[in-house]
């Protein structure tokens, strides 16, 4: 146990009082030479909210002086929560008054000064900033005689940020800029800033992605020693390399992806043995072999965490050199690969399997929609183009449905969301919005990839090698009895809601397919669950109803895909020993909370630039008139979604042919006269009203 963990496990005993540094040295018998580490180890720690100083110097944990440590999530009507490091301690309520300076995404320090009755939350107030989450902000800048001001396009940060006039640096009203923060608010004052950057006027081609882009911190370009690090990458693999691994070029191996994919980084092999058995190889690029560890290109993939995949870019983990080039599966070139070959029963059980460092050839290229096509349609003309392959394709079809149907027999939640796939023209408008198609080709590729993980998973979890797994904890009893409560206003309902477990979800979706209200009991069964991340702790995951779970099949795009094949190859090889491991047990907690935090910023600007989009795609069509369905009702208004994923708010003052009453437990509207209703799963037609940019709003009325 390290001097850290002896410390807080001092101060959590119940004999415990807050003690001052000088009480602390003797406790833990520092000599005289130690007694500056010390004092700085105190220091770190207080920075990092493991421990509390008092206004009389003493030290003490959190918990057990009222306090909590976390996250602020800032509302826009300038209240805020803070999430607790401490995943099994409740959210708390920040008045706005009591905010005290503190910003969304700050990490604070957080006094419980009432408990929450009646299902409500704690509520609190902000005593200390651990630290800052925006050095910068971006946002709209309006100019006035004597200064300026940024309104932060992120409506979580509810204060705008005073700019004066020695510092506006030449912005003009109406324009999106970055401002850098050189005064932190305080009670009753703004915070001050600079602006360091101006990305063009509001609404021009390019400048609302460039401001969200900005905004979440994503960077486009790469620093020099990276771009050029990869630049030194020779194209021709040595001779060596390929003498040393399993090759695979004559096999019958081939990708199926996107039309648009460019980072092929998954091929797929299959054989039908004598036993009756399938044999699946799934070929992953083997990244791991260029991007060698604390090189400046890994330094940068493990700051990135994640490609990220806007509405119109990808902002790449890796270079183009190896994203696009020689780390991508292209056909007919030899390519470097970790391969995991399944022995799979017609049971969809994994018998037999081996992980192997590879090199491969790619057959074909093959795209999602032809494929489907070909099983679905049974398409003549690419059954003729692919008929070296038909066998291969069929076999896969097969294999898939009987993954498939095992996934589903033991409660694996597969939820099937509809998600927009937005044409854009060539300056980036949006000129169609559609629902993406998931077909077989689709469903063959997931299927494998999920057996894949799996399986690596779990032989590494029994090897007892420290690892990289991809967690997904069970729910909140709290939130699964709320949404039980919701959905008994359809007739449905959930047994044993203490320990769900996810084939009673997944039985719920089954009853639901096709009626009105899927689509929003999917959804709120989805923000009922827990979110999905990475973990150097084996747990595991809900949703797939997995014993074992990880992400090893897209080290192009994912980091902790490429950490997790350094370490299987270092394991297949018997390079994992002794000091290896114990370096190994140290990093890889912050590869993953560093992947997991990547993850959700690269979620949250992939949704935004999709929202952006959908509405500039409304705004061009105010007036005109869609069928939907209800797929919200809130005291405020019911929201529709069209069939194109589209989704508005109908504002209850719009509807003035009664006075509709709120009936909060049927979430439904009712007219008082006319005992007209509205309620979830509707089907309704809508006018477009409004389609406000900035807020990335849609307003609808109802029509007859």
């Amino acid at each position: 146990m390290g001097t850290k963990e002896k410390i807080v496990q001092f101060m959590k005993e119940e004999a415990y009082k807050p003690m001052l540094k000088e009480e602390l040295v003797k406790v833990f018998g520092i000599s005289n030479k130690e007694i500056k580490d010390f004092y700085k180890l105190l220091d770190v720690m207080e920075k990092e909210g493991i421990i509390v100083k008092t206004r009389s110097d003493r030290y003490g944990v959190p918990e057990r002086m009222n306090l909590i440590v976390g996250t602020l999530q800032g509302h826009p009507r300038g209240y805020g929560f803070v999430v607790p490091d401490n995943k099994d301690v409740k959210d708390i309520f920040i008045p706005s008054q009591d905010l005290n300076g503190a910003l969304h995404g700050d990490r604070v320090i957080a006094r419980v000064i009432s408990r929450g009755f009646g299902g409500k939350s704690e509520e609190g107030e902000i005593i200390r900033i651990l630290e800052r989450a925006n050095k910068t902000i971006v946002g709209t800048f309006e100019k006035s005689k004597y200064f300026g001001f940024v309104v932060p396009d992120d409506n979580r940060i509810s204060m705008d940020v005073f700019i004066p006039k020695a510092e506006i640096n030449g912005a003009k009203t109406n324009q999106k800029v970055v401002v850098e923060i050189t005064k932190w608010p305080e009670k009753r004052r703004n915070p001050e800033g600079r602006i360091i950057e101006i990305l063009g006027y509001k609404g021009d081609v390019g400048t609302d992605i460039l401001a969200i882009i900005k905004k979440y911190g994503l960077t486009e370009e790469f620093p020099e020693k990276v771009l050029k690090e990869a630049d030194n990458i020779p194209e021709e693999i040595p001779e060596e390399e390929i003498n040393r691994r399993l090759d695979l070029r004559d096999k019958n191996i081939f990708t199926i992806d996107g039309i648009d994919a460019k980072d092929l980084d998954d091929a797929v092999s299959i054989e039908r043995l004598k036993n009756g058995n399938f044999k699946l190889g799934v070929h992953i690029a083997d990244v791991s072999y260029y991007v060698k560890e604390k090189s400046h290109l890994d330094k940068e993939a493990l700051k990135r965490g994640t490609s990220v995949y806007l509405v119109d870019r990808v902002i790449p983990m890796l270079p183009k050199k190896l994203s696009n080039g020689v780390c991508s599966l292209n056909p007919g070139v030899p390519r470097l690969t970790l391969s995991v070959f399944m022995e799979i029963d017609k049971q969809g059980r994994v018998v037999d399997h081996e992980i192997v460092e590879s090199i491969i050839q790619s057959k074909e290229r093959l795209v999602y929609t032809d494929i489907s096509n070909l099983l679905e349609n049974d398409d003549e003309e690419l059954k003729k183009r692919y008929s070296h392959i038909l066998e291969d394709l069929k076999a896969m079809e097969e294999l898939c449905n009987i993954l498939r149907k095992k996934r589903e027999n033991r409660g694996s939640i597969d939820f099937d969301f509809d998600e927009a796939k937005i044409i854009l023209d060539e300056n980036g408008k949006p000129i169609d919005i559609k629902k993406a198609e998931r077909r077989i080709a689709n469903r063959i590729i997931e299927e494998f990839m999920l057996v894949c993980n799996e399986t690596v998973a779990e032989y590494m979890y029994w090897s007892q090698i420290p690892f990289v797994y991809r967690i997904h904890e069970d729910p909140d009893e709290e939130k699964i009895n709320e949404f039980n409560k919701f959905i008994h206003n359809f007739g449905y309902h959930l047994k044993g809601i203490q320990q769900i477990h996810p084939k009673e979800l997944q039985n719920l979706l089954k009853k639901v397919e096709g009626t009105k209200e899927e689509t929003v009991i999917n959804t709120l069964m989805l923000r009922s669950l827990k979110k999905a991340r990475y973990s150097a702790e084996p747990d595991s995951h809900f949703g797939l109803a997995a014993r074992y779970y990880c992400h090893f099949t897209s080290p192009i795009r994912r980091y902790p895909d490429l950490q997790i094949h350094r370490i299987i190859k270092a394991f297949i090889n018997g390079e994992l020993k002794g000091s290896k491991i114990e370096k190994l047990k140290k990093k890889l907690p912050h590869v993953a909370e560093q992947s997991s935090i990547r993850e959700r910023i690269a979620d949250e600007a992939e949704r935004e630039t999709e929202d952006l989009k959908k509405v500039e795609y409304m705004s061009e069509r105010l007036g005109e008139i869609y069928e939907g369905i209800i797929s919200g009702v809130m005291p405020f208004g019911i929201f529709v979604e069209l069939d194109n994923t589209i989704e508005g708010l109908v504002h209850i003052s719009t509807l003035v042919d009664d006075y509709y009453i709120y009936d909060e437990f049927n979430h439904s509207f009712i007219g008082e006269r006319t005992k007209k209703t509205y309620k979830i799963g509707d089907v309704v037609k809508v006018k477009v009203m409004k389609a406000d940019i900035d807020k990335r709003e849609i307003d609808f009325i109802f029509v007859e």
